[in-house]
């Protein structure tokens, strides 16, 4: 049985260069995100060689394994993770597997996983300069929005989020929320409960961020970190949706930002839609690049057994 811990906010000093030595380009696995989510998801970590286990537990499949993240030769790592899951009685089920992690548990455990989609959570990866020029026919409507935007607000500003100003931006989060039924809404409150931890330890957690205000008053805010020397993961972005454009001048002007401070960055990962039709359709709208796939490997020894 493998020694897992409860994940704080100290182990960043030891994951987080594990986790720029495997150059990984999904957001599941960055630190801010595991921190984050950790007490929702009960999220508990080991190191094992150069490698970062993390297990977690769902409501509706019960304990689980990221697919272990890392250098070198993971076979002990998947070994040890899946006697963890018979020690402890429950099924062997990894999550957030890429594509050619399927290849590698099935070349490992050849009696096999059932492998299903986790479209919900594939993240959209966008290049960086598209997010600041918006330049081309199929970003023409963002364009206007933001046209839109400047041509009826004069009295518009955009901001770093600093000590003076965080608070503002949490009170803008409450509004939103009690806008949006986050009291009502299961994922909308585990996401507020992982928002707030986010602004709790925002400078332990090295994030960054941006607001936009509106006559003084703050409408739109967004924070990120580096995942990689060329990729940028936008954790949090919130925009009063009734006025028109707050959302494309947040994310351009954060985008602004990001290519003046890292000239190195890339690809700006703007994380998964968690299964909303309308946030669906919007990151859809910006032409990601690329999709970051996950997958869920459920291991199915004894079903084979069966046949």
């Amino acid at each position: 049985m493998i020694n897992f811990k409860t994940l704080e906010i100290d182990d960043k000093q030891w994951i987080v260069p594990l986790l720029a030595e495997a150059d990984t380009w999904g957001s599941h696995q960055n630190f801010t995100n595991l921190f984050a989510w950790a007490k929702i998801y009960n999220y508990h970590v080991a190191r094992l060689n150069d490698y970062l286990l993390v297990k977690g537990e769902l409501s509706d499949k019960g304990p689980y394994y990221f697919y272990p993240i890392g250098q070198g030769d993971i076979r002990p790592a998947l070994e040890a993770v899946k006697q963890d899951a018979l020690d402890c009685g429950h099924q062997f089920i990894l999550l957030g597997l890429a594509p050619k992690d399927i290849d590698e548990v099935n070349r490992i455990f050849p009696e096999g996983f059932e492998v299903k989609s986790m479209r919900d959570s594939f993240d959209y990866v966008y290049l960086l300069e598209k997010l600041v020029t918006l330049s081309g026919k199929k970003l023409h409507a963002k364009r206007n929005h933001i046209n839109k935007f400047k041509q009826q607000n004069s009295n518009w500003s955009f901001e770093k989020i600093s000590e003076e100003n965080i608070k503002e931006c949490f009170e803008m989060n409450n509004k939103w929320c009690e806008e949006h039924g986050c009291e009502d809404d299961k994922l909308l409150a585990k996401e507020y409960c992982a928002v707030r931890r986010c602004f709790n330890y925002y400078k332990e957690l090295g994030l960054e961020g941006g607001l936009l205000r509106l006559d003084g008053r703050v409408i739109a805010f967004t924070m990120g970190d580096k995942i990689s020397d060329t990729i940028y993961d936008i954790h949090i972005e919130k925009a009063f949706g009734e006025i028109q454009g707050a959302y494309q001048m947040i994310n351009r002007e954060f985008a602004v930002f990001i290519q003046e401070k890292y000239p190195e960055i890339i690809y700006v990962n703007r994380e998964e839609d968690m299964g909303y039709e309308g946030l669906r359709k919007a990151k859809l709208s910006y032409y990601p690049v690329r999709m970051e796939e996950k997958y869920l490997a459920a291991y199915i020894k004894d079903h084979h057994k069966n046949e």
